[in-house]
C-alpha cells in the first residue's frame, strides 16, 4: 500500500472594496496564498478576467506545478544515472480555452534547455525526460496532455 500525503494551503481573498461583490466590477479578484513556513504568494486571476497582473493566476500556478514536478523528477532521475545536470531552464507553456462561463486546459508544453556535464551524456539526458514524465505526481494528475520538447547541450 501507498503512503498518503496531504498539503494544505490557506488562500484568503483580500479584494474587498467595501462592498464586498455586490457586482461584477465591484471586487477585486486579489488574494493571498499561503501555508505554514513559506513567504505568501500574491495572487488575482488573469487579467482577462478583471485580475491584477502583477499577481500570480492560477492558470500560471498550475503550469509552473507542472513544470517544477517535471524538473524534479527528472533531476531525480538523472542523478541515479549517472547523468551530471549543470543547468536546467524550463520556458513552459500552456494552452487553455474559454467556452462560456467554464474552460478547459488543452494542454502544457514543457520547453526545457538542459545542460549536461559531457557530450556522452546527451541521449541518456534526452531520454530520461520520457521517465521523469511517467514520474510526475502532477502530470498523472490532469486530464490534458503534458508535452515535452526538451533541449540538450553540454556545458
Amino acid at each position: 500500500m501507498g503512503r498518503t500525503h496531504t498539503y494544505d494551503v490557506v488562500v484568503t481573498w483580500t479584494g474587498n472594496r467595501g462592498t464586498g461583490t455586490s457586482g461584477y466590477r465591484d471586487y477585486a479578484r486579489d488574494h493571498g496564498i499561503e501555508a505554514d513556513g513559506r513567504e505568501p504568494i500574491e495572487g488575482s486571476s488573469d487579467p482577462a478576467f478583471r485580475g491584477d497582473k502583477t499577481r500570480w493566476n492560477p492558470e500560471q500556478l498550475l503550469v509552473a506545478a507542472l513544470s517544477q514536478c517535471h524538473m524534479l523528477s527528472y533531476l531525480h532521475m538523472c542523478a541515479v544515472a549517472g547523468v551530471v545536470v549543470t543547468g536546467y531552464v524550463d520556458r513552459a507553456h500552456g494552452t487553455m480555452e474559454q467556452s462560456g462561463d467554464g474552460g478547459h486546459f488543452t494542454e502544457v508544453v514543457l520547453r526545457p534547455e538542459v545542460t549536461v556535464a559531457a557530450p556522452e551524456m546527451v541521449d541518456a539526458a534526452e531520454r530520461l525526460h520520457a521517465d521523469a514524465h511517467r514520474s510526475c505526481f502532477i502530470a498523472s494528475s490532469v486530464n490534458f496532455p503534458v508535452r515535452h520538447a526538451p533541449i540538450v547541450r553540454t556545458a
